[in-house]
């Protein structure tokens, strides 16, 4: 019996043949097996937040709901060996009893944490990676059916490429990430004039822990955000309930819903209502362990497509994006968010080799409008842009392989792991080829 499946921003669909929960990484390599004998392919599923069709599957999906928790903890070195479909939101309390957290996240929790660094998810702060780089070690069942460890001491030359592997060289059953110890954030938020943050986006990402800002089109000014380390020992001065509630509930969901809702009816209403969102932004200073301060809980679905650009090429990029909004008549009633990342060594890590911008641009789930997504990408492209793995996006494996340099590299990975393509489907035979 087939089960139909859908992603959270229910842009990608599919229809696998079968579907099964496997308890252990046997279960799973039996699944694999199985696949190989009846000409089936195999895509694991996790919490199905990609907005691509990178877990699509005709055939034998996995669901790793039952794959969960904590492995192992080595304290002495602050690392953590975690089931596969661990979700972001249950590190916590898996982490704090330890002493340790994450050094960095991005701000939804909802992925899997497989799912989160096969992805290349990522959280801003140009000294930090995106969560990939913390994948010390990892356990996958490879298209022959074998249970591979790689870490420093197991097979090292395939981790630059396993962390961030798309969910092409096989399924992570294990995932080992190095983390830090506890700590506070302190949050500073406040209003600015989009133009000052352009000019000083490269300077203020340098200078703060972590720094993003959003704008909201159709306006001239933007929200910063500045995340400041601390050790616990400073002591928290969090958000109280009310107004974390008032916040995040009823401004963030309740009240942007409204907005976006009545901009999807009435587009023409868009602009007068950015502007009067623009109007309400204030200052908040606020201080809360890490967690607390870089997750923000969204209830409003929305289409994403993200671009990594050279971190110098932003304040144009964003120049450019305004003007062809305007230009092209597009309503858009969702902000564009800017953040930042350190370079790193993954081999198809979008901050490979470069320290890189962020440019996210979001159309709420039933705008009628196609066409700002491919005026947005040609824009993003041009600036010698990577895609988000997980994110709308139109490149193949042509047009890729000139923005990655180790992109043949991690295609000889693989041909290693996965010679028969049993972890194939159309969206990985597009960016990678067959």
């Amino acid at each position: 019996m087939t089960v139909r499946w859908s992603n959270w921003a229910g842009t990608e669909h599919s229809s696998p043949e079968i579907a099964i929960a496997p308890r252990n990484p046997d279960q799973v390599r039996l699944a694999v097996h199985r696949a190989l004998e009846t000409g089936r392919t195999v895509k694991p599923i996790g919490a199905s937040h990609s907005f691509t069709a990178i877990g699509a599957t005709d055939g034998i999906r996995i669901d790793m709901s039952r794959m969960r928790g904590l492995v192992s903890a080595d304290r002495t070195r602050g690392r953590v060996t975690l089931w596969g479909g661990t979700h972001l939101w249950e590190l916590p309390p898996i982490l704090e009893p330890l002493g340790l957290a994450l050094p960095n996240m991005g701000d939804i929790d909802r992925q899997t944490v497989t799912g989160a660094t096969q992805t290349g998810t990522h959280g801003t702060g140009l000294a930090l990676g995106g969560l990939a780089t913390g994948v010390v070690g990892a356990e996958i069942v490879t298209g022959a059916g074998e249970l591979l460890r790689v870490d420093e001491e197991h097979h090292p030359e395939l981790l630059p490429a396993v962390a961030l592997g798309l969910g092409a060289l096989g399924v992570v059953v294990t995932v080992t990430l190095q983390c830090v110890p506890r700590y506070l954030l302190q949050a500073e938020e406040a209003p600015a004039r989009v133009d000052e943050v352009l000019d000083g986006f490269a300077d203020r990402s340098r200078a703060a822990d972590h720094f993003e800002f959003y704008w909201f089109p159709h306006t001239t000014g933007a929200r910063t955000k500045t995340n400041t380390r601390l050790p616990l020992e400073h002591g928290a001065e969090p958000l109280s309930r009310v107004a974390r509630f008032v916040d995040e509930e009823l401004a963030n969901n309740v009240a942007f819903g409204a907005c976006t809702a009545i901009g999807s009816a009435l587009p023409a209403a868009t602009p007068g209502i950015n502007r009067f969102i623009e109007t309400l932004s204030s200052r908040r200073r606020y201080i809360d362990e890490s967690h607390r301060v870089y997750v923000t809980h969204r209830r409003v679905r929305f289409r994403e497509m993200e671009y990594s650009v050279p971190l110098e090429a932003v304040p144009d990029a964003i120049r450019e994006l305004r003007t062809m909004i305007e230009r092209r008549g597009h309503r858009v009633s969702f902000p564009i968010e800017v953040r930042s990342a350190a370079a790193d060594p993954l081999l198809l890590s979008t901050a490979h080799g470069r320290a890189s911008g962020y440019i996210a641009v979001h159309r709420y789930r039933r705008d009628r409008d196609r066409e700002y997504f491919r005026d947005a990408e040609a824009i993003l492209a041009a600036h010698d842009g990577r895609p988000h793995w997980g994110k709308m996006h139109t490149q193949d494996a042509e047009s890729l392989r000139g923005r990655y340099p180790e992109f043949d590299r991690f295609l000889g990975v693989r041909d290693r792991l996965d010679p028969d393509r049993v972890f194939a489907n159309p969206y990985l035979t597009r960016v990678l080829g067959e």
